[in-house]
């Protein structure tokens, strides 16, 4: 078999050298070696030889054979070439010594995989067969290391297949990107785990942990490590730090930093206060936003001045979102806070309009262009954006140019035509289809330059710090026409446009070079130059309005003064119009409940390497469409913390990736989750009290956890310690539920100290720390013990309620009385409030001073006297909360009297308390109580002056007091008993009485408004003790949605006469009203109906619309006119004088005037006078009276016209005598005439 495989090579290279002989040419080409078995197929014996080969480090016998073969004949076959022959001879040689060389590694790389891809598969096989979960074999190991020092945590693990294997620090996971450079090494070789930690510093102090898990199970193992820190040589009580710390105390923080909420283009402040005075080592404050150092500019003030360390910022941007950190050097290292400060968008200029984009970046800068990018904004008002303008200007001034004249679809654009040397700054705004935004925070300033500039110049230091500077430009003088440039790609490729990039020519030249970019359509032959009119000088270009879908290639030419150059090779094919995708949302948000106020966000990062610029949250409250943006910045962790929520409100929440192209869909809504805080263990209990004292047991007592860890404390566990022993000893295994317990079997005369730690459903919480020494005898006195148990409650501006518990020890003769103490905190001096002893274990304080702190104590007093004083309660500071609820009194739907409190805060294990003159709950004969989410309901059964007195409620299982109390009086009561008649009676509420119209036709309508009904209700009308129904004659229309009754009489007479009543009834409700319609109103409703239907059923005819009147002419002639109208041709008009016809009078048809002319008016013309219009549709008539007083004053207008129209006075000789006359118009025997002289 060996021999046959060594024949069939030698003919293969036999073969090859014959082609090799035929086909050498000057030219050298790179040649692509593939391996034996893709050339050819090989029986299965040839591959295991093959393999054997390959594994084997030594060179196989028969392979030397063949080589000294081959050379063997190489030199017989030189020996019989001369000159050119045996150059060629020996190219040929190494030619084929090279490919027969590269061929052998090309078998032994394909045979090698085949090996380890067989054993891979075996290996899994294996492992199959013997799958275990993780077990560790060593586990971590705790360490104690000096700062700066570096430790390693190992550990072994015994697991198949190899399991996952995940690092945590305080259980949050150790991810080596996002730590300092070299801060963390992970590896896992052979089952062998190992964390390396180098430099550590205190902030490396934690417990560490480490997941392993595979498909069959999973483990942990836990260790800590603690940093110590060096003081140096000088250390101890000679120490600096330990003089320091006897001379003063350092100061901390006196409240944790609370999130802050301001607004776009407006001001804020986030202030820090300590403790006390910052020592002189601890004055060096650092802020930092989002892990960056702020300093003091025009725009930011960073201040320290009287215990308060402040930031504040004189016009916000969204840029100045984020998270800030405070850091104030302490003797072993710093303490620091973090907040997050939320900026709004500021109020749109138009309603819909979106917000500002932001985070305005300057890119890949160049001499006359650059690529700006931004962030698309949180909130799009409502609608899509559809773009972006950018604009810019000159730095330090406000002359801002348009850079686009259409909308930038992405967040992302190359700015071009600017000027080398020019700095600029540019911002952006967002439109959509409602308006445009306002622009955003102006970005950095940034100056064009040419980037190449520095690498065509080369330094050459000597002669200690000087240098010579050779400028690669004067070494190309001799280059005249540029050479064309290379590398022309496209560095980008968006919706709106193609950037390309090419290298400079090399050399390039000395003169200046300007660029000329040119297209071609794939397919096409035709060259088109894009920039004619405007040469680049950058090797950087963006070409816009490309045709989408088309594919381009381009190529670019070199341009000096001394010509142009030949094009450059053409880029590869670009399709335009490539639509940038937006992400994909995140997935598996969810909520988890943190504090009172706020929620935990978590959810999955984007897969697939996709990497956001950030993400937006938002959140509604349930039963709400309105969404809410929770940060205007992108966060680009995972986890956030979502603050300024409503306690005791539900609340989904979504999460939107971002990038260039914009803001991707929302995430899945988590489910609703109510704003409570997160179930933790509680804090331990403290303020312990020696209550009662035997000879053999003592009763101790405590006050409750402050943190009770969000739900309710099942019970507490206890210790007891005896001074004379050294260990300490359990009092009780299961949990005791009362905060007071006697311990039995102690030795009398020993004393002793007790701790103990509460637990609730997270947990056992952490052990108090030791109570005072309590000496085991008994107590003989005759005086009272101690009250204990001393809270205040109901904690307003000026008053509280203090309570307290009974002393266990009487004494001599039963408690009488209990005087209380106070005093301010910070002094040691009491002050006894009430002069007279009170008998009850609760007591009003008021008069206090708003925002003083006070403390009080009780004192027992029996017949014997006053006994010690009880613990002092918690300080407690005199003001009332923001969001305090008070006891609501009111009247609820079914006229039940109730008392109401709302506690937004309270947990799910809390319960609500309520008591009667605190003294206990309320007769349950008496009182009904109705719990619904975070409202509690106290309903009075039958309300009598037997429920008048103080109600209280208080909430159990919170941190803070919650607490109110109301007073019900005599006089609430009873407004309380009238409003609940009114309720469980009710009226329908009138708003208009009955109203009575006459309708154009004469119809009447009676009409009243009542309050809006609901589709239930009913009406009754009674006319004269009868119930009317609607009838064409008598409708009836009830209305309602608008509360409206009325009754409409087609021909009013006498039959409807009487009283209407309105009787209406809605669910109970009920109300009536009456109508009298009789005598006097009666008769004038009936006569307006009369005459209305009267004047409509004239108006369906022809009509006189201008009644008959009369007029003297300036010829003493009387005219009689009137006006008709809806006339036809078959219409008539006649005139009448004292119920005749008359003649003489005069009609026109088309205007419908009729006149009658009277000429020479006398006495007989004095009368009636009547004008008739009719036809076939009816008819109408208007009179005129000239009788009487009518007619005299015609007669004195006559009058008065003809004594205007006389001549002047003339005179005329007769027989008789001289004639006077004049001459008139008109005159009658009845005009009167009287003459004068002088």
């Amino acid at each position: 078999m060996g021999t046959r495989t060594f024949s069939h090579h030698r003919e293969e290279e036999q073969k090859e050298e014959r082609q090799q002989s035929f086909q050498m040419t000057s030219t050298t080409r790179k040649k692509k070696f593939k391996t034996s078995e893709e050339e050819e197929t090989f029986s299965l014996s040839d591959l295991s030889i093959a393999a054997a080969l390959a594994l084997t480090s030594e060179i196989p016998q028969d392979y030397k054979i063949r080589r000294e073969a081959a050379i063997l004949e190489l030199e017989q076959r030189g020996q019989k070439r001369i000159l050119f022959g045996n150059d060629m001879e020996k190219l040929e040689e190494e030619v084929i010594r090279i490919c027969r060389l590269l061929r052998v590694r090309a078998d032994r790389r394909a045979l090698r995989r085949k090996a380890v891809e067989k054993a891979r598969v075996e290996k899994e096989y294996i492992e199959l067969r013997s799958g275990r979960p993780p077990m560790f074999w060593i586990p971590l190991r705790v360490h104690a290391v000096w700062e700066k020092m570096e430790v390693k945590l190992a550990c072994t693990v015994l697991a198949s297949p190899p399991p996952q294997v995940t690092w945590y620090k305080n259980g949050v996971r150790i991810d080596p990107r996002l730590a300092p450079a070299g801060k963390y090494k992970i590896k896992n070789k052979f089952g062998m785990l190992t964390l390396h930690i180098s430099r550590c510093s205190m902030e490396d102090s934690a417990e560490y942990s480490v997941e392993v898990k595979n498909q069959y199970g999973e483990a942990y193992s836990f260790a800590t490590v603690l940093v110590r820190k060096y003081y140096g040589m000088e250390s101890g009580f000679d120490s600096e730090i330990y003089r320091r710390s006897l001379m003063a105390r350092e100061a901390d923080f006196a409240f944790p930093l609370k999130p802050l909420f301001s607004r776009e283009k407006e001001p804020f402040t986030l202030s820090c206060y300590f403790s006390s005075d910052l020592l002189e080592h601890q004055r060096d404050i650092t802020w930092f936003r989002d892990g960056e150092l702020l300093q003091n500019s025009e725009c930011r003030e960073l201040k320290y001045q009287d215990r308060e360390a402040s930031l504040t910022v004189s016009c916000a941007y969204k840029e100045d979102e984020g998270f800030y950190t405070i850091r104030v050097p302490s003797l072993d290292g710093y303490k620091e806070q973090t907040t997050y400060v939320f900026v709004k968008d500021a109020a749109a200029e138009t309603a819909g309009a979106p917000g500002s984009p932001l985070n305005l970046k300057c890119h890949d800068v160049n001499k006359d262009c650059l690529i700006l990018s931004w962030v698309a904004p949180s909130d799009n008002g409502g609608s899509p954006i559809l773009g972006y303008y950018i604009e810019r200007c000159v730095a330090g001034s406000e002359d801002w140019v348009p850079c686009n004249d259409k909308p930038v679809k992405t967040c992302r654009y190359p700015v071009l035509g600017l000027a080398e040397g020019q700095t600029y700054q540019f911002r952006v705004k967002a439109v959509n289809k409602e308006g445009i935004s306002h622009p955003s925070k102006a970005s950095d300033p940034v100056t064009t330059y040419d980037p190449s500039k520095d690498k065509r110049v080369t330094v050459i230091p000597y002669d200690e710090g000087r240098t010579i500077e050779i400028f690669k430009d004067d070494l190309e003088g001799h280059i005249k026409i540029p050479l064309p440039p290379t590398n022309v790609h496209a560095s980008e490729v968006r919706e709106d446009y193609v950037a390309l990039a090419w290298d400079e020519p090399d050399p390039r030249g000395r003169e200046p070079l300007n660029y000329y970019v040119e297209k071609l359509i794939v397919g096409s032959n035709s060259w088109q130059m894009v920039n004619l009119d405007m040469p680049v000088n950058s090797p950087r270009f963006a070409l816009f309005d490309l045709v989408k879908g088309k594919s381009y290639c381009f190529r670019v030419r070199s341009a000096n003064k001394y010509g142009i150059s030949e094009p450059s090779l053409p880029s590869e094919p670009v399709t335009a119009g490539a639509k940038l995708a937006t992400l994909p949302p995140p997935s598996q948000v969810l909520a988890f409940r943190d504090t009172k106020t706020s929620v935990v966000l978590q959810w999955d990062k984007l897969k697939d390497g996709l990497e956001p610029l950030g993400y937006y949250i938002y959140c509604r409250e349930t039963g709400t469409e309105e969404w809410q943006t929770v940060n205007n910045k992108p966060v680009t962790c995972n986890e956030f913390t979502v603050p300024g929520l409503q306690p005791g409100k539900e609340y989904v929440f979504c999460v939107k990736s971002v990038n260039e192209a914009g803001l991707s869909e929302s995430s899945p809504e988590t489910d609703p989750i109510v704003v409570r805080p997160a179930i933790a263990c509680p804090s331990a209990p403290h303020g312990f009290v020696l209550l009662n004292c035997g000879k053999a047991d003592m009763t101790i007592g405590w006050k409750p956890p402050k943190r009770k860890g969000g739900t309710k404390i099942l019970g507490y566990f206890l210790d007891q310690h005896d001074t004379s022993e050294l260990d300490w000893h359990e009092v009780n295994i299961q949990p005791i539920p009362q905060r007071v317990y006697t311990v039995s079997n102690l030795e009398e005369g020993h004393v002793y100290e007790f701790r103990a730690c509460a637990m609730n459903m997270a947990g056992v919480g952490e052990v108090s720390e030791p109570s005072d020494l309590f000496k085991c005898e008994e107590w003989t006195m005759p005086e009272p013990g101690p009250p204990y148990d001393v809270k205040c409650t109901e904690v307003r501006d000026s008053s509280l309620k203090l309570h307290w518990e009974a002393p266990l020890y009487t004494g001599a003769g039963p408690v009488t009385g209990y005087y209380v103490d106070m005093c301010e905190e910070g002094s040691e001096e009491w002050k006894q409030i009430n002069k007279q002893s009170i008998a009850t274990t609760h007591m009003k304080v008021s008069d206090l001073e708003t925002g003083k702190c006070y403390i009080f104590r009780v004192r027992a007093l029996n017949k014997a006297g006053i006994g010690p004083p009880s613990l002092p309660s918690d300080p407690v500071v005199a003001k009332t909360k923001p969001g305090t609820k008070e006891i609501e009194l009111g009247v609820d739907e079914e006229g039940f009297i109730y008392m109401a409190f709302e506690a937004p805060e309270k947990n799910d294990s809390s319960e609500f308390i309520w008591s009667k003159d605190y003294e206990g709950p309320p007769d349950a004969d008496r009182v009904q109580t109705e719990e619904k989410g975070n409202k509690s309901k106290l309903i009075l059964k039958d309300p009598s002056e037997k429920d008048l007195g103080i109600y209280s409620v208080e909430v159990t299982d919170v941190d803070d007091d919650i607490s109110a109390s109301c007073t019900l009086t005599k006089e609430d009561l009873d407004k309380l008993l009238k409003r609940s008649h009114e309720i469980r009676n009710p009226l329908i509420k009138l708003i208009s009485g009955w109203n009575i119209d006459v309708l154009e036709k004469g119809e009447v309508r009676l009409w009243l408004e009542v309050e809006k009904l609901s589709p239930n209700a009913e009406l009754h009308l009674i006319f004269n003790d009868k119930e009317l129904t609607s009838t064409p004659t008598h409708k009836i229309n009830f209305v309602k949605g608008k509360g409206l009754v009325e009754l409409i009489i087609e021909n009013f007479c006498d039959d409807d006469k009487g009283t209407y009543t309105a009787q209406l009834q809605d669910g109970k409700a009920k109300n009536q009203f009456t109508l009298v319609l009789v005598d006097e109103c009666f008769d004038k409703v009936a006569e307006e109906a009369d005459a209305k239907r009267r004047e409509w059923k004239k108006k369906q005819g022809p009509h006189f619309i201008e009644n008959l009147k009369w007029k003297v002419t300036d010829n003493c002639e009387v005219l009689l006119t009137c006006k008709a109208t809806n006339l036809r041709k078959d219409t008539s008009f006649q005139w009448f004088f004292n119920k005749k016809a008359r003649a003489g009078g005069v009609f026109d048809p088309q205007t419908g005037i009729g006149t009658l002319r009277i000429k020479k008016i006398a006495k007989a013309d004095e009368g009636q006078y009547k004008a008739l219009v009719s036809d076939d549709r009816g008819e109408d008539y208007t009179q005129l009276d000239l009788t009487k007083g009518a007619f005299e004053d015609l007669l004195k207008e006559l009058c008065r016209i003809s004594a205007l129209s006389a001549t002047p006075l003339k005179i005329q000789p007769t027989e008789e005598g001289i004639k006077i006359y004049t001459d008139v118009k008109y005159y009658t025997d009845y005009m009167k005439t009287t003459w004068y002289h002088k």
